[in-house]
Formats: C-alpha cells, sequence, structure tokens
C-alpha cells in the first residue's frame, strides 16, 4: 500500500511517499514560496535528487507536480497515479469534524466553518482537498486533523473563562495543535523507555511551537489553544495576548482590528519583539553581538517555554521524560540549556557535554537525573501515513 502525505504552509507544499509494507519512504519533495515569481521545487527519489525553480501559483497547482515527478518516465517512482491508495493530509483544524476522516462534503464545509481561527492554513487546504478530489477521484483524501491527539484533553484543561454557550456555539475553546508531532514523540518515546505508562512532557520548538503534557499516549494539555496563535510566542505570531489590549491599540492608532490582527499574525512574536528576525539562529548570533532587544526576544521564549513546562510537571504530577523535538528543540543546545537551568531540585539535570554533542535521537540528561531528558526529532508524516492507512482498513 502506497500512502502520499501532504503537508501544506501557507505558502509551501511538502510531501513524503512511502510504502507501507515496512513503512518505507519512496520519495519525498517540497515547494517553497508558492504565489512568488519563482517559486523552488525540490524532489529526493532514492538517491537523487532534483532543485529547480517554476512558477507555482497555488497549492493546487503544487499538488500537480508533486504527482508530474512522481510520475515522471525517466525519474519518478510510480508507473501511475492510480499506484497510490490514498492521499492523507496533515490537516490542521476541523472544528466540529476532528479525528482521521475521508474528505467529503462535510468535512470541508466544517473546515471552512473554523476558517476565521486557521486563517493561513484552512483555506489553501480546502483549496488543494478540492483540486485533488476533481484531479484524481479514484484515489482516497483523507484528513488527519491536528486537532485529534488533543481529543483526550479533561475538560478543565479545554474550557475558556468565557460564557459556557461561546463553547458550545462558536468552538471557542482548546483545541491544540501540532497533534501528529506530539503524538509521535508519545509513541517513539514509549518505545525508547519500554514503558507504556509514561508521563512526558513533548516540547515541540521551531518556527511554530507548542508544549503537550502527555499521560500514557494521551495528551492532557497542550499550549495552544483555539487557534495555532496562541501559547508561546511565534517566530512571527504573538502568542497569548490580553484581548482588551487590541482596543487600546486601536484607540491609539487608528487602525483597523483586521489590520492589528495581521500584525499579530505576521509581525510580532520574535519577530516583533526584536525587530530583525523569527529565526532564533539569527537571534543568538545577535544576541552575542550585543544586540539587546534579539536577547530580550530569546528571554521572552525561552520563558514562556518554561512557565508552560512548570504547568505540566504539576499537571502530570512530575515527569518521566522531558522530550525536545522541531528545529529549535532538536538543534539548538544553548536554548536547551537556557530553558532546563536551575532546575536540579525538581530532578531534572541536563548533562552539558552530552547536550552540546547530541546528534539526531539522543539522550541528553545526567545519571542521576530523576527525569529522563531527550532529543526525538519527529516524523508527523509518519504519523499521518499510519493513520490513514488504519482508516483504508477500518
Amino acid at each position: 500500500m502506497k500512502i502520499l502525505v501532504a503537508n501544506l504552509g501557507s505558502t509551501s507544499f511538502k510531501y513524503r511517499l512511502f510504502d507501507m509494507d515496512g513503512e518505507r519512504q519512496l520519495a519525498r519533495g517540497g515547494i517553497d514560496r508558492i504565489g512568488a515569481p519563482e517559486s523552488s521545487v525540490t524532489v529526493e527519489i532514492g538517491d537523487a535528487e532534483l532543485q529547480r525553480t517554476a512558477h507555482v501559483p497555488d497549492h493546487a497547482e503544487a499538488v500537480r507536480q508533486c504527482f508530474a515527478q512522481l510520475t515522471d518516465p525517466e525519474s519518478g517512482c510510480l508507473g501511475d497515479a492510480s499506484e497510490v491508495s490514498a492521499i492523507g493530509f496533515k490537516a490542521v483544524h476541523g472544528g466540529r469534524v476532528s479525528g482521521v476522516r475521508r474528505v467529503t462534503a462535510e468535512v470541508l464545509d466544517a473546515m471552512e466553518e473554523i476558517s476565521e481561527l486557521a486563517p493561513a492554513h484552512n483555506p489553501p487546504y480546502i483549496k488543494a482537498m478540492r483540486s485533488l478530489g476533481e484531479q484524481f477521484p479514484r484515489i482516497p483524501v483523507v484528513a488527519a486533523f491536528e486537532t485529534g491527539f488533543h481529543q483526550t484533553i479533561p475538560d478543565r484543561n479545554r474550557y475558556y473563562g468565557v460564557p459556557y454557550q461561546w463553547a458550545q456555539d462558536y468552538l471557542v475553546r482548546r483545541w491544540g495543535f501540532h497533534g501528529a508531532s506530539h503524538r509521535y514523540i508519545a509513541t517513539r518515546t514509549a518505545e525508547l523507555l519500554g514503558r507504556d505508562d509514561l508521563r512526558i512532557i513533548s516540547c515541540h520548538l521551531g518556527g511554530s511551537s507548542s508544549l503537550c503534557a502527555i499521560r500514557a499516549g494521551r495528551s492532557m494539555a497542550t499550549s495552544m489553544g483555539a487557534s495555532a496563535q496562541t501559547g508561546l510566542p511565534q517566530n512571527n505570531r504573538s502568542g497569548d495576548l490580553a484581548p482588551f489590549a487590541l482596543t487600546l491599540v486601536m484607540k491609539e492608532t487608528g487602525k483597523s482590528l483586521d489590520e492589528l490582527l495581521d500584525i499579530l499574525g505576521s509581525k510580532s512574536g520574535l519577530l516583533g519583539i526584536s525587530g530583525t528576525s523569527g529565526d532564533l539562529r539569527d537571534l543568538e548570533a545577535a544576541a552575542e553581538q550585543g544586540d539587546d532587544r534579539a536577547r530580550l526576544a530569546i528571554d521572552v521564549y525561552a520563558g514562556y517555554v518554561r512557565q508552560y513546562l512548570g504547568a505540566y510537571l504539576v499537571e502530570l504530577g512530575g515527569a518521566d521524560a522531558i522530550v525536545f523535538t522541531g528545529g529549535i528543540g532538536e538543534n539548538r543546545a544553548k536554548f536547551r540549556t537556557r530553558v532546563l537551568e536551575n532546575l536540579e531540585e525538581l530532578g531534572i539535570v541536563l548533562d552539558p557535554a552530552l547536550n552540546e554533542s547530541a546528534s539526531g535521537e539522543a539522550m541528553i540528561s545526567t545519571a542521576q537525573s530523576r527525569v529522563q531528558i531527550w532529543i526525538v526529532p519527529t516524523n508527523e508524516e509518519l504519523i499521518v501515513a499510519r493513520q490513514t492507512k488504519q482508516l483504508l482498513e477500518g
């Protein structure tokens, strides 16, 4: 069974093709800067890698080019698109619809209903799903929603302090995201430690970041709430914010609500604080050169991570493992040190040498640490492939 997994960003499209007999990856590729005059196209099939530029106006065209690459007579790995048993999407927000679902008109309607909370993701997903259904009507299209992993969160961690009817009628509640990543961390950490009853704090840190408290493989709390704009400061998104601050800024600046929402969603977070970049690599380099605002951005980001980490230690009654994943979590040793400093009294002791030298999957805590600290590269696409296969098999 071959399954194609699609992962869409606001201006990007990434995919992986799996042969689920042994969960082998057959190909991977991506297109960045969708909608720009020149988009960057990359594809890896076996040992061969192709990079080129092309005009890719939208995500529907990106999907068409993906299939063209995979079925190319000279370099592709498929004789025909019909060899694909299903196309699985790492979908973001379905509102009233969650879990793993075959894409139907009902599912698309539910995604449209909640698009106000996922403006950068749902519209391109909906368009790409519809396009695929039209181009390849015989291939099932499956949505594995990121909110699905968080369906186990108890109500006390799901409801906001707003009128109850808002949660019921308008879906204003904590949904949680990065579900495929946190599910992978829960699964893989259980394999590494040989236990299925673990208390895990999963730290998915990257351009988009969230923490998740996991007990025995089930999500108990997560930092993102009603939308992906909440929780930690992101690279260019604000994260948590007092809602009445908007009325103050509107009054003082004369800007409209839409203008302020655009600022909060694209010009805030680490970028907004530093004024220069939302990339932690740039900020660490600038901080070393004495840039106070870059240092402040890093401090604020680390402070938020530590606050949620502390909250989830309380939620779980301690932890068996703290796991770092995502581009920052996996690769920025200095930031991991900053997050975990002075936690020895809680039984959390980072090994500086292991932390600095770690590459790939690795334990980076000392032998004396009561809580194991791990780096585990995530594999969201494999999770979606597994979920899609399970749905097809009933």
